[in-house]
């Protein structure tokens, strides 16, 4: 008699919103005087990165790419690789930014990749509700590296943001096998 009160509350699991995802497509960024190109997808936006922490950027080929219908940003540098900085220096650099994730996260694993273009470098992923969930170096060992990390604009939760990690973790695939710099 007691379990049949039409107003007993019963607590429902939380949700996520669902999210439609585009057809993987895909367009080039193939700027002049920038030392890169590749394909990146026709549902991003790219947009020249001029501030970093407050500071001018340190050079102008900094861009960010912008996935405005999941709120997801790829921040990209790049580097010249120079006396002053080394390409153990810019690994170094880039180890410790993506390490730096280790409080939240519960693993970070590296892939290494290399592209039918010379370009070589590791793709990291990073579990839990860390940050960033994905990260990349790329280089050719001699001139060039670009760093570049995911980022949403809410608190990191590695539930909700999975489905949205996922799709865009191809097209970061896609990007780096399709990029090549210039000479």
């Amino acid at each position: 008699m007691l379990s049949c009160k039409p107003d007993t509350f019963t607590p429902k699991p939380r949700g996520y919103f669902a999210v439609d995802f585009p057809k993987h497509e895909y367009r080039l960024f193939d700027q002049p005087g920038y030392p890169y190109t590749f394909e990146y997808p026709v549902y991003a936006n790219i947009t020249k990165d001029t501030m970093f922490f407050e500071k001018k950027a340190e050079n102008p080929w900094w861009i960010n790419i912008d996935f405005p219908n999941v709120g997801g940003r790829i921040y990209v540098s790049y580097k010249e690789i120079s006396e002053k900085q080394t390409l153990e220096k810019l690994l170094d650099d880039a180890h410790r930014l993506t390490f730096y994730h280790d409080k939240k996260a519960d693993y970070i694993e590296p892939q290494e990749f290399k592209n039918k273009n010379g370009v070589q470098g590791l793709l990291f992923s990073v579990g839990g509700n860390a940050a960033s969930a994905y990260q990349f170096v790329a280089s050719d060992s001699t001139r060039h590296f670009m760093r570049g990390a995911l980022y949403f604009d809410v608190t990191p939760n590695a539930d909700s943001l999975k489905p949205m990690n996922e799709f865009l973790r191809k097209d970061m695939e896609h990007m780096l096998m399709t990029m090549k710099w210039r000479n």
